[in-house]
């Protein structure tokens, strides 16, 4: 259990800043909506996993509660990619269809 406490933790770190760098950006670059999706879906497996766990056990491990951060902030993130998509394709229509190029200025 130590272990995987450490893992989800370390996970948990590293998503805010995640989260930071997509709503700084507007953009979707850099971002793959098939793997937050797959982060995403496990996170709500692993979830699911600690419940049934807690149910078995009768108790709620600590781990629970990273796992739940953890989607918690993924979500936000998948939120911010589509809000992004949107700005990109906005940006597209103002360039005239053409993608602008990167480091442009020109941000909604």
């Amino acid at each position: 259990m130590a272990f995987e406490t450490v893992m989800v933790a370390c996970f948990g770190i590293s998503w805010p800043f995640s989260v930071a760098k997509s709503y700084r950006a507007r953009t979707t670059r850099g971002k793959s909506l098939v793997f937050l999706l797959a982060i995403w879906i496990g996170y709500i497996f692993g979830v699911a996993g600690k419940i049934m766990q807690a149910v078995e056990l009768g108790s709620v491990a600590y781990v629970f509660y990273f796992y739940v951060f953890n989607l918690i902030v993924v979500s936000a993130d998948l939120i911010l990619y589509f809000r992004n998509h949107r700005l990109d394709r906005m940006a597209m229509e103002e360039a005239g269809g053409e993608r602008p190029r990167e480091g442009s200025d020109e941000k909604n």
